[in-house]
């Protein structure tokens, strides 16, 4: 399994996404506004779901996101964004 730092890097995808639509420097041609509002959601639920990760017994490897010290802040970040946006569009 995966560490939490190696779980929060590839997380770091969604936040960029996320980022690159609210600034508009994300490519989204052809889209419809439902449809970026739908990409942004799917990347504000998987950052979400990311970082509840835990384990739940001594026996499951899953990393301690949830429990990490780990800075979090830009995927916070990024969901309250990606939450505002999609609100305001």
């Amino acid at each position: 399994m995966a560490t939490v730092s190696e779980v929060l890097t590839a997380a770091t995808d969604s936040v960029t996404l996320i980022n690159g639509v609210k600034a508009g420097s994300w490519d989204v041609e052809g889209m419809t506004q439902a449809e970026v509002n739908e990409m942004v959601q799917r990347n504000v639920d998987h950052l979400e779901i990311i970082l509840e990760y835990a384990p739940v017994d001594s026996d499951d490897d899953t990393p301690d996101v949830k429990g990490s010290s780990d800075d979090k802040s830009s995927y916070t970040k990024a969901i309250t964004d990606g939450k505002a946006y999609i609100a305001a569009n």
